[in-house]
């Protein structure tokens, strides 16, 4: 049946297929103006509690529901999302602020994401087969997992934490950032009419929330995506009843550039790939590392092509790449450009935090002209449109310096000598590392970082297996 959405009302929270309306109410603001938007609600102890229960009840027999039906549940569901892309991209962009044009690729992402795991059944594996015995490793589900959902991605972040779960067999609670509720609990409204009761259920709070979730002694595993700070306190918390959990955090990706590329394709992605969603995206180029011999070429041809086709302004506008700063993010990212009369960093183009008269959150992309290795601009994730371009000479330097870093999440490596990158790939340490690309990313290819970027993996079978518990099945003839 067809499901239209009302994107300016939010009833409730989505509890066993009800609108559980709460006591109190909060709302979020349109970061490019600066706007209240819709009242959402503030979930209890209670209403958690309630849910916890309902996803209990419906585990035990959506874990038995053969591996078809939840497949083909889940294809109604992402035919309810595309019904609905239209108002859903509008709702993004007015909460999260990134381009429509990027909205709407958020959300046919996250359906090619969903539409992917509707294939991906976890099958028995036989380990020894002999006269005697038959010995598998087979996937039960685990129970009721939570996915804390961040706010530069909630669409595609969300459902790729529900999709795993719920075709392993899963009842799932997805717990929406305070920032951008609205799309998350839209999202649970349109489960409503999909799914049984118990299976699917969204739950909008304030940061109480989080911590009743990853200390819940019912619920069974917890995905996580945000801070690296925050990342650590979900697992001390799920220490507490040894729940599983995932978790994918912050990066800090490094791209090396060789002297061998062909600058005029390279420089556009590399721009692209630092501004993107405004730089709020953990796997952007963080750090470029350019062989001095092209150095000053490539540095001042990005410069030209940001000014050139970098629009900065509302997400609404006709062409903008980079909308606002989403949320209090801004004031760090504002004391970043700060620091660089205070640091002295050069800058190859200086970028600006705007006081918008509309109250936006404005920024416009800042290139940093070689700063020294220890410069905070290198040192850690500025989660904003500002990127360092760095010199190297040694293969052997780069890649240490490159590795470097706390975080693990992404790096890559750009030449026209494919082997020479693949070695240099292959020494990087990174959980995702590409050759002449960076930020590829799909559903069947698992994804998740080293170091303090994260433990474990999400999406692909790997990602799925996440969901499980691995259990040997030892059978005597």
């Amino acid at each position: 049946m067809a499901i239209k959405l009302d994107i300016a009302t939010y009833p409730g929270n989505i509890i066993n297929n009800q609108f559980v309306p709460t006591p109190q109410t909060r709302s979020s603001i349109n970061p490019a103006t600066g706007e209240n938007l819709f009242e959402v609600p503030i979930a209890r102890k209670e209403d958690l509690d309630v849910a916890v229960a309902g996803a209990k009840t419906a585990f035990k027999s959506w874990s038995k529901t053969p591996f078809s039906e939840r497949a083909k549940l889940l294809l109604d569901y992402a035919d309810a999302i595309e019904a609905n892309q239209q108002e859903l991209a509008l709702l993004l962009t007015m909460e999260q602020g990134k381009p429509l044009s990027l909205s709407n690729n958020e959300i046919e992402r996250s359906l090619t994401w969903l539409r992917a795991f509707a294939t991906m059944e976890l099958r028995d594996e036989i380990l020894q087969d002999d006269a005697e015995k038959t010995v598998y490793s087979t996937y039960p589900a685990l129970g009721v997992c939570a996915g804390i959902v961040p706010w530069n991605w909630p669409i595609l972040l969300g459902v790729g934490k529900l999709g795993p779960a719920l075709i392993t067999g899963n009842t799932f609670i997805m717990k929406p950032s305070p920032y951008t509720p609205y799309c998350n609990l839209k999202l649970g409204e349109l489960a409503m009419h999909v799914f049984p009761p118990g299976v699917v259920q969204v739950l909008s709070g304030n940061d109480d929330l989080g911590p009743w979730i990853t200390e819940h002694p019912s619920i069974d595993k917890i995905a996580f995506t945000g801070s690296t700070a925050t990342g650590k306190l979900v697992a001390a918390s799920c220490a507490k009843t040894l729940k599983r959990y995932v978790l994918e955090l912050g990066g800090n990706d490094a791209a090396i550039v060789c002297e061998d590329v062909d600058i005029d394709a390279c420089v556009p992605k590399l721009a692209m790939l630092s501004f993107l969603n405004s730089g709020q995206i953990c796997m952007l180029a963080k750090r470029i590392y350019v062989h001095e011999r092209i150095y000053d070429t490539f540095r001042d041809k990005m410069v030209a092509f940001t000014k050139s086709t970098i629009k900065t302004g509302s997400g609404m506008e006709e062409g903008v790449v980079v909308g606002p700063i989403q949320n209090k993010m801004y004031e760090k990212v504002k004391g970043l450009y700060a620091q660089i009369e205070k640091q002295g960093w050069k800058t190859a183009l200086a970028g600006s935090a705007q006081d918008s008269a509309s109250g936006g959150y404005f920024i416009t992309p800042a290139i940093i002209d070689n700063p020294p290795e220890d410069s905070s601009i290198v040192t850690d994730e500025p989660f904003g449109p500002i990127v360092p371009l760095l010199k190297w000479s040694d293969e052997i330097d780069v890649i240490e310096r490159a590795n470097a870093s706390k975080a693990g999440l992404g790096a890559s490596v750009w030449s026209r000598d494919v082997k020479r990158a693949e070695r240099m790939a292959r020494q990087l340490e990174a959980g995702s590392v590409w050759v002449n690309s960076h930020f590829d990313v799909d559903p069947k290819i698992p994804f998740g970082g080293h170091k303090e970027s994260g433990i474990g993996m999400e999406w692909g079978i790997e990602g799925l297996k996440h969901y499980t518990n691995s259990r040997s099945l030892w059978v005597w003839k």
